[in-house]
């Protein structure tokens, strides 16, 4: 039997709404478990920085067992019981676990106000930064932790949005963030100098320094400019604790 064009047309448009609707529902009824995973997901990776590895299942309980506290802190290294959110508006109910990072980073310096975790594990405490760059082909992230000496990498974790397999992806690979284990970014006068990721490889003796990914340049770059730009915004609340 011939269909006329208008009944296709009908047609059409209610399957591309069913579909649609349907969809919507789906996306809905899925929204607080999505969430749920992105918030232990975050929680992963900042036990992985101390050195701490976990499950969906046991994530939770490893977290209030090693994350001891968590603060907010402004560009001056003074811990504050507020965030300046990007439409200026002050709130206090905003926790440091909970600050966006990508926004934080679009603001200015001045204005950012800055998230950390302090961790401890086997009697001794740790500082955990999170941090937040950009990739070849999309954002870079990870969280890297700090010894007493708040200079001495204990641990770091990286992970990308869409980086390249086998090239720049290879920055959440354990070869990668192991190197960074040892290092400092502050000299012997106390001066900062960050971590740098060296093309060609580091020497064996360059505390500041970690071999850079083989075939991924600019992804390596990345976390260079990252690990600078994130870690030179806690410098005055590292040196001030250290004192």
């Amino acid at each position: 039997m011939e269909r006329s064009n208008s009944y296709i047309f009908t047609y059409s448009v209610i399957m591309v709404v069913l579909v649609a609707a349907l969809l919507s529902i789906a996306s809905y009824s899925l929204k607080d478990t999505q969430k749920s995973n992105v918030r232990k997901e975050k929680m992963q990776n900042i036990l992985s920085s101390i050195q701490v590895e976990s499950t969906t299942d046991n994530v939770e309980e490893l977290y209030a067992k090693y994350i001891i506290n968590s603060a907010i802190i402004d560009i001056n290294g003074n811990v504050i019981p507020y965030v300046l959110v990007p439409n200026g508006k002050v709130t206090d109910t905003v926790r440091a676990f909970d600050i966006d990072m990508k926004k934080l980073y679009a603001m200015p310096r001045a204005q950012r106000t800055l998230p950390l975790f302090e961790a401890q594990k086997d009697g001794k405490k740790y500082i955990i930064i999170p941090m937040r760059g950009k990739g070849l082909w999309g954002p870079i992230w990870g969280f890297i932790s700090f010894e007493s000496d708040n200079n001495t990498v204990y641990g770091a974790v990286f992970d990308h949005q869409g980086e390249t397999p086998g090239l720049g992806a290879e920055i959440n690979k354990d070869k990668f963030e192991h190197m960074f284990r040892g290092k400092q970014i502050f000299d012997t006068s106390g001066t900062f100098i960050s971590i740098k990721v060296i093309k060609g490889g580091a020497a064996p003796d360059n505390i500041h320094g970690v071999d850079a990914i083989s075939g991924g340049t600019i992804t390596s770059n990345g976390v260079n400019a990252m690990l600078d730009t994130c870690l030179s915004t806690y410098v005055s609340y590292l040196q001030s604790i250290k004192q």
